[in-house]
């Protein structure tokens, strides 16, 4: 890992001051590596973590200017990593990744302190982007298309989930469905 000692701002990366810090929570090793190599390349100095454990020890004393976290890490859920970090560094400019995305869990991310939620497959662009766009756009248009049954499946699906802290054994349990057959449509939905 690599530490920094970079003050805690949601300001651009400047050419004239300490290189902005960054913390990578992915427990996807490929795409760990190709994240980090991406924003160490546009200036950033890197650290990671791969669980939330891992993201507890190295937040314990270091703030960061930017974070991004997978919203789910193995067995444990990202949004512990989001609120803890904004519990501990509330400066800190947090963006969730996820190849779940869902109203329900992007909701949870916002108010636990994330300022951002992207959905997988996002890239380095895409995720500066989001660092910094600090003001949200009131001129996003609204529409005002209905839901499909499949969306609001998929909604109560992660809303569940999301209570469950993603265990799949419990959230099927909840839902009345064979823990496979929950599986299936997690990984048939996947983005």
């Amino acid at each position: 890992m690599t530490q920094t000692t970079s003050p805690v701002s949601n300001e651009p990366p400047r050419e004239d001051g300490p290189p902005p810090s960054l913390l990578i929570v992915e427990d996807d090793p490929a795409f760990l590596r190709t994240l980090s190599r991406s924003f160490e390349r546009r200036g950033y100095t890197v650290s990671t973590a791969t669980s939330a454990s891992e993201a507890d020890e190295v937040t314990a004393t270091q703030g960061f200017d930017y974070a991004v976290v997978d919203l789910k890490l193995g067995n444990d859920s990202g949004l512990t990593v989001v609120q803890s970090l904004h519990q501990r560094w509330p400066d800190t400019h947090i963006v969730v990744l996820t190849g779940y995305a869902s109203i329900a869990t992007a909701v949870e991310a916002i108010k636990l302190g994330a300022a951002h939620y992207l959905a997988k497959p996002s890239n380095s662009d895409d995720i500066e982007a989001a660092f910094h766009s600090v003001q949200g756009d009131a001129s996003v248009p609204v529409d005002g298309r209905r839901s499909s049954i499949k969306t609001l499946e998929w909604e109560y699906i992660h809303q569940t989930l999301v209570e469950c802290e993603f265990n799949i054994s419990e959230a099927a349990r909840r839902l009345g469905l064979h823990r496979r057959t929950l599986a299936r449509k997690l990984e048939k939905r996947r983005i």
